[in-house]
């Protein structure tokens, strides 16, 4: 997030790209998978929500970090290396879960539906197995005490405060929490469309989906190994953090959509003989 829009409306356009970018993290689609398939197994009636149950709990973090900042603001500044931290942690992250999905597709056998593959997920022990609503919505607000969440939303919250303060930082993290719940409650509600069915399309869009993730993560990653290392790509790219955004968005959507149609698609009756 370098040299944020200093206009109101373009910044909080881009905060809501970034909610919508960030819903789409593997780390998130894996966990919602997992909790998803879980609580779908136990026939709870919820289960489709787990994905906007996860993204409410994430989001009231964030919401929360953005209001503490903006409180502070008059007595704190962001440390200069907030920001390259920031940004080299999230490339380790990206690239580390792009090649894992990549894996994931290439390992998973023909019958089987792709699973998305996650890091922060593994550290969770008994709460990956969360059988209540808000249980799910407090395995995503551990899911937002991560340092790349912690300064992303830190430095937006910075931001807004230029514009008149604590109101300003909250309302940018509602518009970030608002983009989570579309992204993130959508996947529950897909992933419990995948549980239901295993004919070939369904097996077709798991692995269109995982690609896309995977995909977009290692460029974004890329990029950002570009920006920090290359000047004439970090003045190049300055000023177009929502172009780049809403490019990002646009290309995961385009492939949740087209999974999401093959998945919708009727179940094709299996025939005998010829």
């Amino acid at each position: 997030m370098h040299d944020l829009p200093t206009e109101w409306n373009a910044l909080a356009a881009l905060v809501f790209l970034l909610g919508l970018k960030h819903g789409f993290d593997a780390d998130h689609l894996a966990t919602i998978d997992g909790l998803t398939r879980f609580n779908a197994r136990a026939r709870r009636p919820w289960s489709r929500y787990c994905g906007a149950l996860f993204s409410l709990g994430h989001g009231l973090v964030v919401i929360a970090i953005a209001i503490g900042v903006g409180l502070a603001r008059a007595r704190w500044e962001a440390p200069p290396w907030l920001e390259s931290s920031g940004t080299w942690i999230s490339v380790f992250f990206l690239t580390a879960l792009g090649v894992l999905n990549v894996r994931a597709v290439l390992a998973t056998p023909w019958h089987e539906i792709v699973a998305p593959v996650g890091m922060k997920g593994r550290l969770l022990g008994r709460l990956s197995r969360a059988n209540h609503p808000a249980l799910v919505a407090f395995v995503g607000a551990l899911f937002a005490l991560s340092f790349d969440t912690v300064s992303q939303t830190a430095l937006f919250a910075v931001t807004a405060t230029q514009f008149g303060g604590v109101p300003h930082a909250l309302m940018l993290g509602l518009l970030f929490m608002l983009g989570m719940l579309v992204t993130d409650g959508v996947n529950g509600v897909w992933i419990s469309r995948l549980i239901a069915r295993a004919d070939q399309l369904a097996l077709i869009a798991s692995r269109v989906m995982s690609l896309a993730v995977a995909g977009v993560s290692l460029l974004v990653a890329a990029f950002g190994v570009a920006k920090m290392t290359l000047p004439a790509i970090d003045a190049w790219s300055d000023g177009k953090d929502l172009a780049f955004g809403t490019i990002v968005v646009a290309v995961i959507a385009s492939s949740f959509l087209l999974a999401r149609t093959l998945a919708a698609q009727p179940l094709r009756p299996t025939t005998g003989g010829k």
